[in-house]
């Protein structure tokens, strides 16, 4: 019986990691990408070790031009039966005082490069007639974000093209579910340099519970999947709130 394929982006550490290794332990078979050659080949000893997992390492920066057509080449060909669109990265500080190159590397990566994913393996998802795509999102992505505009704007656009995607690849036996958790305790913090924030220092989700729910939620064909239910009802009437007041939430929560 043939495994399972997953395609997982930004598998070198946080989310990407844990769906990897949740896959594994289920059965499947990978291609894991992310820039970190180290880390790839690692976890792919330590899933053929526990579990006989046959990964393929592509070490690249998915962010750089070209980026999704060089993983698509390394691939082989290959079509997985499930796309994790899960690398990506934020960064803090008022917009105009942030570096500019590098807000649009973040719009490159976040966003680019998951819609060109999400159109080749998409399309063939449908001709084959099945596929199932996680797009990593965020709760980030249901309100704007002062002080981490790009980023939350980032998020935003992936939550409303999964859904949207979703509706027209349905009928083609094909799902698209977006993962949009809340604060999660990974390296993400270090790198968006958000140490300091009233957000992480209130702490957050595992990476290995985020992923579950991720992973699980997939698998059902489920549109959205918050893992937090207090933050899926808090979510849920923000929008009554006055925006004003949403936004000076917010920008504290981020300073």
């Amino acid at each position: 019986m043939t495994k399972p394929l997953a395609l997982v982006t930004g598998a070198s550490a946080g989310i990407g990691r844990e769906i990897a290794r949740l896959h594994a332990a289920r059965g499947g078979d990978l291609i894991v990408t992310a820039r970190r050659a180290d880390a790839l080949e690692a976890l792919a000893v330590e899933l053929k070790d526990a579990h006989g997992t046959e990964t393929r390492v592509v070490a690249q920066d998915l962010g750089a031009a070209g980026g999704a057509r060089a993983l698509i080449d390394a691939a082989g060909g290959r079509i997985p039966d499930y796309l994790v669109n899960n690398a990506g990265f934020g960064g803090t500080g008022a917009f105009t005082d942030r570096d500019l190159d590098r807000d649009l590397a973040m719009i490159d990566l976040n966003v680019t490069r998951l819609v060109e994913l999400c159109h080749h393996y998409g399309r063939a998802m449908k001709a084959r007639g099945s596929g199932r795509i996680l797009n990593v999102g965020s709760t980030a992505g249901f309100v704007p974000g002062p002080f981490q505009a790009t980023y939350y704007a980032t998020k935003a656009f992936v939550n409303s093209f999964s859904q949207a995607l979703d509706e027209e690849l349905r009928e083609h036996g094909v799902t698209v579910t977006v993962l949009a958790p809340g604060y999660v305790e990974t390296e993400f913090a270090d790198v968006a340099q958000m140490r300091h924030t009233d957000l992480v220092k209130a702490g957050g989700a595992t990476a290995e519970s985020v992923a579950e729910v991720g992973y699980d939620a997939m698998l059902r064909g489920d549109l959205v999947a918050i893992n937090d239910r207090r933050l899926a009802a808090m979510l849920r009437t923000i929008g009554l709130a006055p925006r004003r007041q949403v936004l000076k939430m917010i920008r504290k929560r981020q300073q």
